[in-house]
């Protein structure tokens, strides 16, 4: 098992990299909505199954890493301050993706409001049918669902750092502390094993976040005409960079010494900030 330090500054080269392919998927699919037309829906496919491949392939590799090290997961290091305060369990709240999808509805409903007066419509997010809402609706109300329970879920785990065995753990060792006394092996493995215990519950629930994470992207995917999860996959490139990078630069301000001063920038290089 690697080290914590050693998994860390692995999987943080990897997000790194995945930043990049971001990235370059979010300007193939600006590519794509620029040159659509009504009958190319075909051609969308591949692309919209590419950029999920890529989602797929950060999952999966954020859970090896969460086998040997789940605390540094929950709180990774090579995210900003900003992105960091609006985590749950180790990612983006599963229900976040429906406000995305709503407010980027209704800025393009918005902006071709003009031609829905005069009857012509848009294959966008702003044009969405009454029964595609429906499902949104549907699904947006399992996945609150699943939200509660995992964090209900959370809280007892949370909770249980205070238990009778962690209580009784902290008095025996602060006892033999102040006694100027060394900690008895015996006292080490049951912190151990009490730790890892917690470790193992936090490992199961960020694996069950990830999926629904996960599950909700290819759900909305799956509701939506390829060119709207063209524009949806766009939106959500689109808010995850630019969240990211205002974070890094507020950081870069606040403390020098955490970032390298460098950003990722539409076209997938590094740039100077």
């Amino acid at each position: 098992m690697m080290s914590s330090s050693k998994n860390g500054k692995s999987f943080h080269k990897f997000f790194e990299s995945w930043l990049v392919k971001q990235s370059e998927d979010l300007d193939e699919l600006v590519r794509a909505s620029e040159e659509y037309k009504n009958n190319n829906d075909m051609l969308l496919s591949p692309l919209i199954h590419s950029v999920v491949k890529h989602y797929e392939e950060y999952y999966r590799e954020k859970s090896q890493y969460a086998a040997s090290d789940v605390l540094g997961m929950l709180h990774p290091s090579w995210l900003s301050n900003l992105e960091d305060a609006f985590l749950w369990i180790g990612g983006w709240r599963p229900s976040m993706a429906f406000h995305l999808l709503y407010s980027k509805s209704g800025i393009q409903l918005e902006a071709n409001l003009h031609e829905l007066i005069r009857g012509f419509s848009k294959e966008d997010l702003g044009n969405l049918s009454g029964q595609q809402l429906g499902l949104i609706d549907e699904l947006q109300h399992k996945t609150i669902s699943e939200e509660r329970k995992l964090s209900e879920k959370l809280a007892i785990v949370q909770e249980s750092v205070a238990d009778t065995s962690m209580v009784e753990l902290s008095h025996v060792v602060s006892e033999l502390m102040r006694e100027q006394l060394v900690v008895h092996e015996e006292e080490e493995k049951k912190i151990g094993k009490n730790i890892s215990k917690k470790e193992e519950s936090l490992l199961d629930l960020l694996k069950k976040a990830d999926d629904l994470r996960l599950s909700t992207i290819k759900e909305i995917l799956r509701i939506s005409t390829p060119i709207q999860s063209v524009h949806f996959l766009i939106a959500a490139a689109e808010l995850h960079l630019r969240v990211h990078e205002w974070g890094k630069n507020k950081d870069a301000l606040l403390s020098p010494h955490k970032w390298s001063c460098q950003t990722i920038n539409d076209e997938g290089t590094s740039v100077r900030n």
